[in-house]
């Protein structure tokens, strides 16, 4: 019996090519198996207070980027708000999720006093997306952890689509990290619903 070919066609092109094209989700997947294996079996409060609180942050990412009108800035902007994600939860006066939802308030305030450089539509549509998904994510983490579990899934997993659909359009946030944070969320929704 003969192996399988592993080198590139016209049709099919080299496997190495394609996992170039897809670092984003190679990375995505990473990340996540990484905080799978990190987070063991962490209980279902635990890991609703960890995704709540963390919810907010995405489409912050997407106000900041809209404001500042250039995609390019994404991966910057990601590292900031990593570092603001991080240092939030070591200060004991104000919830991480108020701190972010607040700030997503304020840049959408700015927006629609100062102007953006996408226009007013497209950010009349990062605000339906950021109130979306600071709502469930207040929601998630304000009713029982057993339903808030699945008002978070489902905020995770319609951002993935929020992401998708940004990726298609190729608007807003580069390509890159629209296909990079699409995956993560999806995956973020199954964890939240089938390892927590």
């Amino acid at each position: 019996m003969q192996a399988p070919h592993t080198h590139a066609t016209a049709d099919r092109p080299h496997p190495a090519v394609v996992l170039t094209r897809r670092w984003p989700t190679a990375l995505a997947v990473v990340v996540v198996v990484l905080n799978v294996i990190a987070s063991g079996s962490e209980d279902v409060a635990d890991a609703v207070g960890g995704f709540g609180e963390t919810l907010p942050l995405l489409p912050l990412i997407y106000l900041v980027v809209h404001q500042i009108g250039k995609p390019q800035a994404t991966w910057p902007v990601l590292g900031a708000a990593l570092v603001v994600g991080f240092a939030l939860p070591l200060q004991d006066v104000v919830a991480p999720s108020t701190v972010l939802v607040a700030l997503a308030l304020l840049l959408l305030a700015w927006g629609a006093l100062r102007g953006t450089p996408h226009g007013r539509a497209a950010l009349g549509v990062q605000a339906v997306g950021a109130l979306v998904f600071c709502g469930l994510a207040l929601a998630g983490l304000a009713v029982d952890p057993d339903l808030g579990r699945y008002l978070l899934a489902a905020g995770w997993f319609f951002h993935g689509v929020w992401d998708f659909v940004h990726l298609r359009l190729d608007k807003v946030v580069s390509r890159t990290f629209a296909e990079w944070c699409g995956v993560i969320d999806v995956l973020v929704a199954v964890q939240l619903l089938f390892l927590v």
